[in-house]
């Protein structure tokens, strides 16, 4: 594996203007990542990266996040067969947060809960919960061994 250190910035201008990828961590180490189709632009999941997660992403164009429950790395879809393929990598203006436009393999589901995305619900006016999505891919029994 390649060496997991990132490049830091001199100046405001090298992170904003620069061609440096130098991305900026939390004081946790972390970086946050929004996943979405690299086809029709859906957010599939927002996830974090340590650095080891983003070399890894970079060298093998694999998705790999870092799990703050577990505090562990985690490749995408390694136990369900729902691998994130990256075709582009931005980043925004500070270098602060990353999104990955991905290809989902296997039955193209993101979510733990066996769907698309796991942006399968919006906000009413109201303030509640309303599904947009209610369509699984999977079974997450069967695929994770849980519900």
């Amino acid at each position: 594996m390649t060496e997991t250190a990132f490049p830091a910035p001199e100046h405001t201008q090298d992170v904003e203007e620069g061609s440096v990828f130098a991305p900026r961590f939390t004081s946790e180490g972390l970086l946050p990542v929004m996943a979405v189709d690299a086809t029709s632009q859906t957010p599939l999941m927002f996830a974090w990266m340590n650095a080891q997660a983003l070399r890894l992403t970079l060298d093998t164009r694999i998705a790999h996040y870092y799990s703050r429950s577990r505090g562990k790395l985690w490749k995408k879809g390694e136990t369900s067969g729902q691998l994130q393929k990256v075709v582009r990598i931005r980043t925004d203006c500070d270098q602060d947060v990353v999104v990955l436009d991905v290809e989902v393999q296997g039955d193209g589901a993101a979510c733990h809960t066996g769907r698309a995305t796991c942006f399968y619900r919006a906000v009413s006016e109201d303030g509640s919960l309303v599904s947009i999505d209610d369509d699984r891919l999977i079974d997450p029994a069967k695929v994770y061994g849980k519900s």
